[in-house]
């Protein structure tokens, strides 16, 4: 006889506001205020109720797994109480929807007993012949599926269903770097998630619209909410970004149509851009308000080169899961389908990690620590600290103060002498600098793995607050030579081989860093 689980055996704050749209007490100190015992009673109700759904379901998945062998039907939660369960989920404070998610991890995963039996039957299964092993294996990867995916998979099928499961992935992401604690039903959850959502989003299920000013203003809206690269200013710079000489494409799933999963801006040029000014402009006029985009009509002389100088993943719940190869494969497609006399397609890419990096090495070498490559020049150092130094301050204190504030951005002089070094080391982090042998900062291993080269670094090519406090004002191109991409993919994600320019491994060398020999695989391409 199966034993029904005790709401005791639940942790007590979930127990007391599982799902409930807020915390209890809060609700009963409001309910105090506005409405007296009638409101304290409801909320009561309405907790019992959602915990006794939870219970139902715990319950169903033992019945479940009790009964595994005999291919019965998965525990079920009819469908208004599946969108009550995820309504209620969504109100909850932050510490109860940890609590709530580690029950759910402990209570609805894998009957580790269950597996264990099976695997100590697999050796006699194997002597009564390949029928029964292959059964046995059959029984095994049905129990090794944790019982919340079943939840998973019913609520998926609701409205909204796979919104809302994107949403908690991105919570139980968030509770992962916040809890200071190795929490390993959490980090199931999260891994069992991020494969549905994997499985969901695949490139075939994706679509991929233009937007263009005639489209609807919810979309637009977002759009411009989502962007996170290049922010919108205003509704005119909008309209400039997908208006002449601008594409802008979001690509959506059938589930949740008019949500935009991945956004991409691209400008249509005669050539590669060195700055992002030359993209997004400057529509200021002389009394400092904004002049209204011109509607000029394209000309097919004037575009050779396609330039995607922004892209931006608008859910926080598909962090991991790769869209990127497909992604740029869709674009280039449809812009050469547009435009067949394309034949350059480039990034202007930011690079958001090179300044925290250089700080945290200058804080490095600060402390004393033993540093292989020295990050200036024992010159570089004597003339920053007569450009820019104080009496009792070093010279590397002195380069911290200067990357804090960007004052120097205001003076020829400093911009003159750190030029060079800062394009030395921007190009060691780019090229040098790794997270598991792949490329530490995040926009470069994007492009990388997508099979673009490392072409062309730009010294103050974003000069606004955001591109000062990420990168000190550089950027970077990352070029798309069409016939060698998918071999460029594969020689980075096996071997760690980068593609780069002779610019970008001139400034690797200077900066002390091997470029052959244990440095990962390269192939000079020049920038002409």
């Amino acid at each position: 006889m199966l034993r029904r689980i005790a709401l005791s055996k639940l942790p007590q704050r979930v127990a007391q506001s599982f799902y409930a749209p807020v915390n209890l007490h809060l609700c009963q100190l409001r309910a105090m205020h506005i409405t007296g015992e009638k409101m304290s009673y409801a909320a009561n109700q309405q907790t019992l109720m959602v915990t006794r759904m939870l219970e139902e379901f715990l319950v169903s998945s033992e019945v479940h797994e009790s009964q595994r062998g005999g291919l019965t039907r998965p525990p079920k939660i009819s469908e208004p109480e599946i969108i009550e369960l995820c309504s209620h989920y969504k109100h909850l404070e932050k510490d109860a929807k940890m609590e709530f998610l580690q029950a759910i991890g402990q209570k609805c995963g894998v009957d580790h007993n269950a597996v264990l039996r099976i695997c100590k039957n697999m050796k006699q299964q194997q002597e009564k012949g390949d029928g029964a092993l292959l059964q046995a294996e059959a029984k095994l990867h049905q129990s090794l599926i944790p019982h919340y995916s079943l939840l998973f998979q019913q609520v998926s099928r609701t409205f909204d269903g796979v919104k809302f499961l994107m949403d908690l992935r991105a919570d139980i992401m968030e509770l992962l770097q916040d809890s200071p604690r190795n929490d390993h039903y959490l980090r199931a959850l999260n891994q069992t998630l991020k494969e549905m959502l994997s499985h969901w989003f695949c490139a075939g299920l994706l679509n991929m619209q233009q937007i263009t000013w005639q489209s609807s203003c919810d979309m637009l809206q977002k759009i411009s909410e989502y962007e996170a690269v290049v922010p919108v200013r205003s509704w005119l710079d909008l309209k400039q970004r997908v208006g002449p000489y601008r594409r802008c494409f979001v690509f959506t799933h059938s589930a949740m149509p008019t949500e935009p999963i991945i956004v991409l801006h691209s400008a249509l040029m005669k050539d590669i851009p060195n700055n992002l000014q030359e993209i997004i402009g400057n529509r200021l006029g002389k009394m400092g308000d904004e002049i209204e985009p011109t509607q000029q009509q394209e000309e097919l002389d004037n575009t050779q080169a396609a330039i995607f100088y922004s892209i931006s993943s608008t859910q926080a719940g598909l962090k991991g899961v790769d869209l990127g190869n497909y992604l740029i494969k869709s674009v280039v497609q449809r812009l050469q389908r547009d435009f067949p006399h394309l034949t350059v397609f480039s990034s202007m890419s930011p690079i958001p990690g090179f300044k925290d990096w250089l700080s945290q090495e200058i804080a490095k070498h600060l402390r004393g620590s033993h540093m292989v490559y020295p990050l200036l020049t024992k010159k570089e150092l004597e003339t920053l600290h007569e450009l820019a130094g104080k009496p009792s301050e070093l010279p590397l204190q002195t380069l911290k103060r200067l990357l804090v504030t960007s004052h120097w951005l205001h003076s020829d002089k400093l911009v003159e002498f750190l030029k060079e070094p800062m394009m030395r080391l921007c190009a060691r982090y780019l090229y040098a600098e790794k997270h598991r042998g792949h490329a530490l900062d995040p926009v470069a291993n994007f492009h990388l793995h997508n099979g673009a080269v490392m072409w062309r670094m730009n010294w103050l090519a974003d000069t606004s607050p955001r591109g000062m406090t990420q990168s000190c004002g550089i950027m970077c191109n990352f070029r798309y030579f069409l016939d060698t991409t998918i071999q460029n993919s594969r020689m980075y994600t096996e071997n760690r081989h980068i593609e780069a320019s002779e610019q970008v491994l001139d400034l690797v060398a200077k900066s002390g860093m091997p470029v052959t020999g244990n440095a990962p695989g390269v192939s000079k391409k020049s920038n002409l």
